[in-house]
């Protein structure tokens, strides 16, 4: 366990990542905690750096005294070589996105699939698992299959528009979780897929400010449905609104990102955030994004 005398400083390595609502998050919670609690943003695109040097980055927290560092674009795989242990989540996801520094030793984390479901297990407490439809399956989509699967969901039909790609995940998930059902589908299919469906789960950028819509057509969703997004920007999605709408209980992408910062959090303190306080704070601060100046 930590002493709350101790001091923590950790960081964010990614591009575009200043306008992250991740430190503030972690600094608000280590106030209220009562911790010295030091968060900062390590941006490539400011630092005019690759991916690739994220090694070298992780070299510089460990001399500067940093006791953890989360991991975004497009150094979740880069990192993996960097480290000199992985927990088993993320070695068969094949990303990290947490890293804590440890006498000398870079040990990563998943926070992704355990974020998605601790969103799941609270936002849609009872929800039915039996069958699941989910749109897109690059790498938080991988993150988030991996987390619905692990919650019990028996069949799950991976929809993408690489056909490739698909297929890879589902068969790759499908060796992970041999008892339960992985199936690559098309878009095409989605009119008999969604029938069949207890949920829906919305992984692809449709819906965030600089990509508005919806990511199928709405006449699919009955209220019998639920429907999880995990874009966040905005907090109500056109996808989250209109299921609302219709009747559907719905998930929205505050509540992963939210559970990816909780766990953090204690896996860099030995504490347990208060993930509904997290979350208040969250929701103040994309209330605040679009209000206009």
């Amino acid at each position: 366990m930590s002493n709350r005398a101790e001091s923590f400083l950790v960081g964010l390595i990614g591009d575009g990542v200043m306008p992250s609502l991740t430190p503030l998050m972690h600094e608000r919670e280590g106030d209220v905690q009562g911790l010295r609690y030091l968060y900062r943003p390590i941006d490539l695109t400011e630092l005019g750096l690759p991916g690739q040097s994220v090694g070298e980055l992780l070299t510089g927290a460990y001399r500067l005294g940093f006791n953890g560092l989360n991991i975004t674009h497009p150094c979740k795989q880069l990192v993996l070589e960097h480290l000199d242990e992985v927990t088993p989540d993320a070695r068969r996801l094949g990303a990290v996105n947490t890293v804590t520094i440890r006498d000398g030793r870079f040990i990563g984390h998943n926070t992704d699939f355990s974020g998605f479901a601790a969103a799941l297990a609270t936002g849609l407490p009872g929800a039915r698992l039996n069958r699941v439809v989910q749109l897109g399956a690059g790498g938080a989509g991988s993150a988030v299959a991996y987390a619905l699967l692990t919650a019990g969901v028996q069949a799950l039909d991976l929809v993408d528009t690489d056909p490739a790609r698909c297929a890879a995940r589902a068969a790759e998930l499908s060796g992970f979780f041999p008892d339960q059902l992985v199936s690559a589908r098309t878009t095409a299919e989605l009119p008999q897929l969604m029938p069949l469906a207890d949920g829906l789960v919305h992984c692809t950028p449709v819906g965030m400010a600089a990509h508005p819509g919806v990511p199928l057509d709405l006449s699919l969703v009955d209220p019998r449905h639920w429907v999880a997004d995990i874009v966040y920007r905005p907090i109500e999605t056109e996808l989250v609104r209109q299921a609302r709408a219709r009747g559907c209980d719905v998930l929205d992408g505050g509540r992963m990102a939210v559970g990816q910062a909780a766990d953090a959090f204690r896996i860099f303190t030995g504490l347990e955030a208060d993930a509904e306080r997290m979350r208040s704070h969250f929701l103040e601060l994309v209330a605040a994004e679009e209000v206009p100046a």
